[in-house]
């Protein structure tokens, strides 16, 4: 069975924006973190402003202070390996050592869909990796050991927790043209749900071309992105 990729924000630090804010302007006050955070929770102070100046200035070491915890379905396995590259962040990653997969629940790449001879190639691969797993945990081979034969497409689970820093460095790496098509539709879900609840943070976001008007990749895909809404639609 085909999946696709569902992104759900699972918990994240209260009034994300008011915190870091607070925790910026702190460094430059003789008022105390607490006081500053109801400042900005009054609108006492605007918050999103000053943190899209802090993030122009480069000071970005307040984002540290609020944290995004995501649940992630449907991504592959080759997916997940270059996710948990991003070794600032914690991960709970679905084992295979002890789920057992009893039914066959992959990703299939565009490419592969619009091809039917390669559809049928791809298929018919999953469909016997599958059956040769199954055989194999029939007579008694571990799961631990059978997994070996299921494909980098293995649909798996995660959940993800970053705070506001590493997701900026995450967004700005993994929502180029130029990086892989799925992690890119993950990271453009997980873009979306934190807009929701930190719109201040991350008003702006994305790569170079977003961020900073130009495209510092050493090889530039050529079509850069002309604005957030352009990224994230």
């Amino acid at each position: 069975m085909e999946s696709s990729v569902r992104v759900k924000l699972l918990a994240f630090t209260p009034t994300p924006d008011d915190v870091v804010a607070a925790a910026a302007r702190l460094c430059y006050s003789s008022s105390t973190a607490e006081d500053l955070v109801v400042e900005f929770k009054e609108g006492k102070r605007q918050s999103g402003l000053f943190i899209r100046k802090l993030i122009k200035s480069g000071h970005l070491s307040p984002l540290e202070h609020a944290s995004f915890t995501f649940a992630v379905d449907g991504i592959s396995r080759a997916c997940s390996h270059q996710l948990v590259r991003h070794r600032i962040a914690s991960y709970s990653q679905q084992s295979q050592r002890y789920v057992s997969m009893d039914e066959a629940r992959y990703i299939l790449p565009d490419s592969v869909k619009v091809d039917a001879r390669a559809l049928s190639i791809f298929k018919e691969a999953i469909r016997y990796a599958h059956e040769a797993y199954k055989s194999l945990v029939e007579s008694g081979v571990p799961l631990e050991d059978a997994r070996y034969l299921l494909p980098n497409a293995w649909e798996t689970r995660i959940v993800i927790t970053m705070n506001a820093r590493e997701l900026h460095h995450f967004f700005s790496l993994r929502l180029c043209k130029r990086a892989q098509w799925e992690i890119r539709r993950l990271a453009k879900l997980m873009l979306k749900e934190v807009t929701g609840v930190a719109e201040g943070i991350f008003d702006i976001a994305g790569p170079s071309c977003i961020t900073k008007g130009k495209c510092e990749e050493t090889n530039p895909c050529g079509e850069p992105y002309d604005s957030m809404e352009e990224l994230l639609n």
